[in-house]
């Protein structure tokens, strides 16, 4: 497995590419803008993008989607609980940033312990509501994508429609913090960490 992060955006969201050495099957997480920087970074690698993942619904991890869907013929896909997210500019945020954006439904909706296959590298989703009520993780192997439920020293906001302090860190001790120690964390914005540096570290894991 290969993972090329690369920030997105004017927010500067975190969106990874991962790709499976041996098939050059990718899927992107969180194209929260960019596309070209990204559809290039594809071109250059010899990679065929097979899924377009979104963690959650917010703008700055969906605003690509149509134009990497459209010109690579890639699926969407997202949790159930978030879908309606991707075609409502108050719930997405992006009427919040002052230019509403409605996109069109996601390929496939995804649900807790689903599998989702790039070639040879698979990755498990783990549904953590909290910062929204359809908030995803991805696990592969020794490595997490944790959206914007859980930061290096930090965890996501939970003052926005359907998000819940409560709910983000049951999610985060239930299902987060018993993944080995080593499990390296890629989080939506700002570094990677790793499990048991959060276990350690994370003030509001405590």
């Amino acid at each position: 497995m290969n993972i090329k992060s690369m920030a997105v955006g004017p927010m500067g969201a975190n969106c990874y590419i991962v790709s499976c050495e041996e098939t050059k099957e990718a899927a992107v997480i969180d194209p929260g803008g960019d596309a070209a920087k990204i559809i290039s970074y594809l071109n250059n690698q010899g990679l065929q993008l097979k899924y377009i993942i979104n963690t959650h619904g917010h703008i700055d991890h969906i605003a690509a989607n149509e134009e990497l869907k459209e010109k690579t013929g890639a699926e969407l896909l997202i949790h159930t609980q978030d879908a309606a997210m991707l075609e409502n500019p108050n719930l997405n945020l992006s009427a919040f940033m002052g230019v509403p954006v409605r996109q069109q439904p996601a390929d496939r909706l995804l649900n807790e312990g689903d599998e989702i296959e790039i070639g040879n590298v698979k990755l498990k989703v783990i549904h953590t509501p909290g910062h929204t009520r359809g908030g995803i993780c991805l696990l592969a192997g020794d490595v997490v994508f944790t959206g914007d439920t859980l930061f290096a020293g930090s965890i996501g906001r939970t003052d926005f429609p359907g998000g819940s302090f409560d709910e983000i860190i049951r999610s985060i001790k239930t299902k987060l913090m018993t993944l080995p120690d080593d499990t390296e964390v890629y989080p939506g914005h700002m570094g990677k960490s790793s499990i048991g540096q959060e276990k350690k570290y994370n003030p509001f894991l405590a």
